[in-house]
């Protein structure tokens, strides 16, 4: 598992993070304290806020291609 922290400035960017999530195969979760929504969830990753620094868990060891894809959400 990898964890990074990341942030969301408006709601394209979350548009944006949810298309680029959806592409890859594995698990992904955001946490924002008790809080875990799907990663690949619009909704979900809508509730959480904008302006929040978030925790990004992706469930797998190969996961170099999408951390570096998701560097400009980085907090």
């Amino acid at each position: 598992m990898s964890e990074m922290k990341l942030t969301f400035k408006t709601a394209n960017e979350i548009i944006e993070f949810v298309n680029t999530v959806a592409r890859y195969e594995f698990d992904v979760d955001v946490r924002l304290g008790r809080i875990v929504v799907d990663a690949k969830s619009l909704l979900g990753i809508m509730h959480l806020g904008l302006n929040s620094v978030l925790n990004l868990e992706i469930h797998s060891e190969e996961c170099g291609e999408l951390r570096e894809e998701l560097m400009k959400f980085a907090a």
